[in-house]
């Protein structure tokens, strides 16, 4: 598919809306006020929700200028709505992102920031393999901006990352619900210049607009993503080692001495890779281990 340097919306939005789309059918968005919207940077245009385009799994969107966190708000909608709604949120504004941990993800204007409210069972997910939901995420990121920016190293840094070489593009954050249904939150890096983003994050991660020389339209890019990541999960239903594997031969970490955090215990090793079953691979001191979970720690 060749690169969209386009406009990508408008150059104002009317706060949050809810849109149901049915089957073609003309999409209603219905505005409400009272929101802040994102500072303006040159080149930074809304995205146009009546333009995204949903897999079957989502039923309804909902987009805001300005939010706390989209997966914040989706575990609100989470507890209204049934469980066989899938919801997709959308936002121009973070001001309270988080990744894994205690991070924080930086939401510039012309990034993409979304969290998705889903059944994971829709899928064929099984639960033992459901903690492999955020690399398929991965791989779906992947996936999508391979088709704009070919040659690069893109890939995947265990568990939940997409990089540009030595830079972060992308975050996954997956946080479960009770009854089973997951909150799949994802923010990525489009139109929002690096220098636009304050020094400490400038130095560590990388946006497309900057890589292509141009923006992106956004709405068009959410809308590739959603189908990259309904493919990726309907993968993970059917076969769960295809995404492992898929995910290894993605993998940037490998070869590389890696120190995690596994609850109160310190894991240091070589990783060799990603297994099938999503767990990251390390040769440690006192031999081979693999890792269900862990955040990942600066050598």
């Amino acid at each position: 598919m060749p690169n969209r340097l386009a406009a990508d919306g408008n150059d104002y939005a009317d706060g949050v809306g809810l849109v149901s789309p049915s089957n073609g059918a003309d999409m209603m968005v219905s505005a409400l006020l009272g929101f802040l919207f994102p500072p303006r940077h040159a080149g930074f245009r809304m995205l146009e929700p009546d333009r995204i385009r949903l897999p079957a799994s989502l039923s309804r969107v909902e987009y805001h200028a300005t939010i706390d966190s989209t997966n914040d708000a989706a575990r609100r909608r989470a507890a209204e709505l049934p469980r066989d709604v899938g919801l997709l949120i959308v936002a121009e504004e973070q001001t309270a992102g988080r990744g894994r941990g205690a991070n924080r993800w930086w939401t510039g204007a012309g990034s993409l920031a979304f969290s998705v409210l889903f059944d994971p069972s829709r899928y064929g997910i099984a639960v033992r393999y459901a903690s492999m939901v955020p690399l398929a995420a991965a791989i779906a990121v992947v996936d999508v901006v391979t088709q704009h920016l070919p040659g690069p190293a893109i890939g995947i840094r265990w568990p939940n990352d997409v990089y540009i070489g030595e830079r972060k593009l992308a975050g996954v954050l997956v946080e479960g619900l009770p009854d089973g249904r997951q909150i799949l939150g994802l923010g990525c890096n489009v139109n929002n210049p690096l220098t636009s983003a304050p020094p400490e994050v400038s130095a560590i991660v990388v946006s497309l607009i900057d890589e292509l020389g141009g923006r992106l339209d956004r709405t068009e890019f959410l809308s590739e993503l959603l189908s990259a990541l309904d493919a990726s999960l309907t993968r993970l239903g059917e076969n769960f080692a295809d995404v492992g594997r898929l995910a290894d031969s993605l993998c940037l970490q490998r070869e590389r001495v890696l120190n995690v955090q596994v609850g109160e215990e310190r894991v240091t090793g070589i990783c060799t890779g990603i297994a099938d079953d999503g767990a990251l691979k390390l040769d440690t001191p006192t031999g081979p281990r693999t890792l269900y979970s862990g955040v990942m720690l600066k050598i």
